[in-house]
């Protein structure tokens, strides 16, 4: 059977997450394959790059799947964006071969979170909130403490995957846009809410609300979840997998 890649683009902000879930609960991975199945007739099921929290949003989500029908895959992707929503597109697909698995084959996930000094009735569906002003510099020193590889459990909800919490990352910064400060942050995984926290614990500190110490402190782990306040999920997005 073919494996199929296809490059997805959503709006988190009307959905439970990526995820499928019980119950009628909606979520970008139910919408997709319910669409799929419908298309390919027979059941679909996908396996993704990251699973999104609930109203984060993605740039550059990841997925394959397997399908006995011999429609090719660009007319797969044309119906798909015929009869989706209008909060999630397919901008490409591939063939790929039997063993690439979007989540298991990919080797780093980046993530981007923008966030405005103050709350915006147009810009917040997509930023973030710092809620004044930011000690900018500090933070970008804050940030340069990320790399390595460190255990992120305080930054972070229970894990749901059972592989620890050390995570390797390669690169984290700010960077300002238009008047947005923009945090990116590439890793070789992400446990849940991690980005949301990591931020979250930074804009505290550029705040002075959260000693810098304190923070960097943190990632030498110790259980008990997340110690900070996670920044909202409006302003993060699933940027970009590389494989």
């Amino acid at each position: 059977m073919p494996n199929i890649r296809l490059d997805v683009e959503y709006d988190g902000t009307s959905y439970a997450g990526w995820q499928r879930q019980p119950n009628g609960i909606v979520t970008v991975q139910g919408e997709i394959e319910a669409v799929l199945s419908e298309i390919l007739q027979e059941k679909i099921n996908l396996a993704a790059a990251g699973r999104t929290d609930r109203g984060v949003h993605a740039r550059g989500q990841v997925v394959n799947f397997s399908t006995r029908s011999p429609l090719e895959h660009s007319r797969i992707r044309h119906s798909l964006n015929c009869l989706l929503p209008s909060s999630i597109c397919i901008p490409s697909s591939q063939l790929v071969p039997d063993d690439f698995h979007a989540r298991f084959s990919a080797l780093e996930r980046q993530y981007r979170y923008f966030a405005i000094p103050e709350p915006s009735a147009l810009m917040g569906r997509y930023t973030g909130c710092s809620h004044g002003d930011v000690d900018f510099a500090l933070m970008q020193h804050l940030s340069s403490g990320l790399r390595g590889t460190h255990d992120f459990s305080l930054f972070s909800r229970e894990d749901r995957d059972g592989n620890g919490s050390l995570c390797t990352v390669r690169e984290a910064g700010w960077y300002r846009h238009k008047g947005v400060m923009v945090f990116h942050i590439a890793a070789n995984r992400f446990l849940r809410s991690m980005v949301r926290g990591i931020v979250g614990g930074m804009l505290s500190a550029g705040r002075g609300e959260l000693d810098p110490e304190e923070y960097l402190g943190m990632l030498g782990g110790g259980g008990g979840g997340m110690r900070v306040k996670p920044a909202v999920a409006s302003g993060l997005f699933l940027w970009r997998v590389r494989y």
